[in-house]
């Protein structure tokens, strides 16, 4: 795990250099052991990102699971997943905020060129979780994922050093992923400051001003349907779009 490590350090703090960091390694990737984690994390830290996920289940909804993600006024972020239209927990949770993925392409200044869904991003309509109050898209009767997105494409992916080694190197390494993805859109919660204020992933919703919109690009075959292609307005892979400052 030690390059998805780095990734999640060195992407929450290129995006907020003055934020404090604290990195909590499960035993394992249990279930058991990466809720143990989740609760130590979210006792111990302001804001919480997490970069794992796995097929949905039918249990996951209950206090037992979706209990360890319930923390109003702190913000917890989870990556969509990874492999195109399909939706993962514990992204799926009611509790948090979904992170899909797109596909970001700079000008020579480093400046935004353009922006559409990443075809990997995670996305689609939950099988198991009810609808928060707060989602009003009407194609999906449950929980829709995902809520908002960031840069993940792996060949837009950030620079990450790894020095432990990763396939028997070690030093820089592109990376994407909606694990990228998840530790930006934290950095930007914790930027703003006011996460004692939110409730689970609802806080974007009132504030769609201080996003980009991404309006094209798919994930997969849905039918055509906002589920798994952007368009104006929300849709499953990019959500209500990236970060245009911290307002949203």
């Amino acid at each position: 795990w030690a390059l998805e490590i780095s990734l999640d350090v060195q992407a929450a703090h290129a995006m907020c250099p003055g934020c404090k960091i604290l990195l909590v390694e499960a035993s394992s990737n249990s279930f058991g052991n990466l809720l143990a984690a989740e609760d130590y994390a979210t006792a111990h830290a302001s804001v919480v990102s997490n970069s794992w996920g796995g097929s949905e289940f039918s249990s996951e909804s209950s206090a037992s699971y979706d209990g360890h993600f319930n923390h109003p006024g702190v913000p917890i972020t989870v990556s969509s997943g990874d492999n195109g239209y399909g939706v993962e927990y514990p992204a799926a949770s009611r509790y948090v905020t979904a992170v899909g993925g797109t596909t970001l392409k700079l000008n020579a200044d480093s400046t935004r060129l353009s922006e559409t869904a990443w075809r990997g991003a995670g996305a689609g309509c939950s099988a198991v979780e009810g609808k928060p109050s707060w989602q009003t898209d009407g194609g999906c009767s449950n929980r829709t994922v995902a809520d908002v997105s960031a840069d993940a494409d792996p060949n837009t992916g950030a620079a990450i050093y790894d020095s432990y080694g990763y396939s028997g190197q070690s030093g820089w390494f592109q990376v994407g992923g909606t694990s990228l993805a998840s530790p930006l859109v934290a950095a930007v919660y914790a930027l703003a400051g006011n996460g004692a204020s939110t409730l689970a992933g609802s806080y974007p919703y009132a504030h769609t001003s201080s996003l980009y919109d991404v309006t094209s690009g798919s994930n997969g075959s849905c039918g055509g349907l906002y589920l798994c292609t952007a368009g104006a307005g929300f849709d499953g892979p990019t959500g209500l779009g990236t970060p245009n400052g911290i307002g949203a």
